[in-house]
C-alpha cells in the first residue's frame, strides 16, 4: 500500500499547475492559499474570485487532476478575502464589480451591460445590475423587472430582479418612464450614492455598473468609490466612436482601474438576402485601440434586429434561437476570464512584494509561497 503524500508533496506537484493567462504556474503566483491532507482526501483552496470564468474552470479541474493522480479525493474552494486586497467596506457582499463605458452615447453600452449581466446570471452566477446612467436609464428597457423596488425595514432599497439578475436604476424612480431625469451634478452623485449606500444588493459575485458615456463627474465618482474588478469600454468601428473610446482609456489608466478590454458593436451587417457582409461603420478600430492599448478585444457584435429593445424578449443571450447569441455568449466567457486574470495577477504582484520584504535575500519573487502563508 502506497503511503499518503503529505501536503508539501502535494504542494510541489501543484506546482505543474499553469495558469493560462498568467504563464506561471499557480503556486509561484501564490494562488494556493492552502492545502489540507485529511485521511483519503485533499482540501485545497484558491484564490480564485470569478465565478464560471472558464479559465478558472480549467485551472480548477487541472488541480483536481493532481489531486486525484496522488490517490487522494479533490475537494477544491475559492476563498479570495481582504489578504489579497479585496476592500470589504463598499459593497462588501459584491465580489466583482465591472464597469461598462463608452467615449460617447449611442454606440451599445447598455445593450453589452444587460446582456453581460443576463450571460453571467444563465451560467449560474449572482448578478446585479447599476443603472448608473442616469439620464438615459435604459436597462430596465433590456431586463424588464417582475416588480417595483422594495424597502427593507431599515430604509435600505431590495432591488426587484429580471429573470435572477437585481437591477436597480434611476427609471424606477421616475413617476412616468418618459420623463427626462432633470439631475445637476451634485443630484447625480447623491443619486449614485444612493445606489451604492443604501441597496441591498446581498451577496453577489458580479455587479455589472452601466456608467454614463463619457468622462463626466458621474463616472469619475464611481470611479473613486466603487472597488473596481475592471472596465469595458464599448465602442463601433467609425473614427468619432473609437476617437471618444480613447479618451476614456486614458481616464481610467490615471484612477488605476484595470481595463479589461474593448467591445467593438456594430462591427457588420450580415444580409440575409444577399449573404454579404457589409462593414457599414468601417472596420479596424477595436483592432486599432487594442494595438496602441495593449487591452484585448473582448466581443465583436454585429449589427442585427435582435439587440433593438422593440422587437426583443429580452436580452439576445437568453434566445436560444437568435443569431448573436453564440457572439454575445463568446464576450461574456472573455469578459470573465480577464476578471479572473486581473485579480490573479493582482494576488501574484502582492505575494510578490511579500516575498521580498519579508524573506529577505535568500527568497525571489519567484519561489513557491508555503501553503497557508499570507502577505501582510
Amino acid at each position: 500500500m502506497t503511503d499518503t503524500v503529505t501536503e508539501s508533496e502535494l504542494l510541489d506537484r501543484l506546482a505543474t499547475v499553469e495558469d493560462p493567462q498568467n504563464d506561471d504556474d499557480i503556486v509561484s503566483m501564490g494562488l494556493v492559499n492552502d492545502v489540507t491532507v485529511s485521511g483519503d482526501s485533499a482540501e485545497v483552496s484558491l484564490a480564485f474570485n470569478a465565478p464560471y470564468a472558464p479559465a478558472e474552470i480549467e485551472i480548477g479541474n487541472a488541480v483536481r487532476d493532481v489531486v486525484s493522480d496522488a490517490g487522494l479525493e479533490p475537494e477544491l474552494r475559492a476563498q479570495f478575502g481582504s489578504e489579497h486586497g479585496f476592500d470589504a467596506d463598499v459593497l462588501p457582499g459584491v465580489r466583482n464589480v465591472i464597469a461598462v463605458a463608452s467615449g460617447k452615447g449611442g454606440v451599445g453600452k447598455t445593450t453589452v451591460a444587460a446582456n453581460l449581466a443576463a450571460g453571467l446570471k444563465e451560467r449560474g452566477a449572482r448578478v446585479g445590475i447599476l443603472d448608473a446612467d442616469v439620464h438615459g436609464p435604459n436597462v430596465p428597457r433590456l431586463l424588464p423587472t417582475e416588480n417595483e423596488p422594495g424597502m427593507l425595514p431599515e430604509g435600505d432599497i431590495v432591488p426587484p430582479r429580471s429573470d435572477g439578475v437585481m437591477v436597480m436604476s434611476t427609471e424606477h424612480l421616475l413617476p412616468d418612464g418618459d420623463d427626462p431625469a432633470v439631475l445637476r451634478g451634485p443630484m447625480v452623485n447623491n443619486v449614485m450614492m444612493k445606489f451604492i449606500n443604501d441597496v441591498e444588493w446581498g451577496q453577489l459575485d458580479y455587479l455589472i455598473v452601466d456608467l454614463p458615456p463619457g468622462t463626466g463627474d458621474a463616472s469619475l465618482n464611481l470611479l473613486q468609490t466603487l472597488p473596481i474588478a475592471g472596465v469595458v469600454v464599448v465602442t463601433t468601428p467609425q473614427e468619432m466612436a473609437v476617437a471618444d473610446a480613447r479618451k476614456g482609456l486614458r481616464l481610467f489608466a490615471d484612477h488605476d482601474a484595470p481595463v479589461l478590454g474593448v467591445v467593438e458593436n456594430m462591427s457588420a451587417f450580415h444580409c440575409p438576402e444577399c449573404d454579404d457582409t457589409h462593414r457599414v461603420f468601417g472596420e479596424g478600430g477595436a483592432a486599432e485601440i487594442r494595438d496602441d492599448y495593449g487591452v484585448p478585444v473582448v466581443g465583436t457584435l454585429p449589427v442585427h434586429p435582435d439587440f433593438d429593445t422593440e422587437t426583443a424578449d429580452g436580452p439576445a443571450v437568453r434566445d436560444d434561437e437568435s443569431p448573436v447569441r453564440a457572439d454575445l455568449e463568446a464576450m461574456v466567457d472573455d469578459v470573465a476570464d480577464r476578471v479572473g486574470e486581473v485579480n490573479r495577477r493582482q494576488v501574484a504582484e502582492r505575494v510578490g512584494e511579500w516575498e521580498r520584504d519579508e524573506g529577505g535575500e535568500d527568497a525571489a519573487p519567484g519561489d513557491p509561497v508555503p501553503a497557508g502563508a499570507e502577505p501582510e
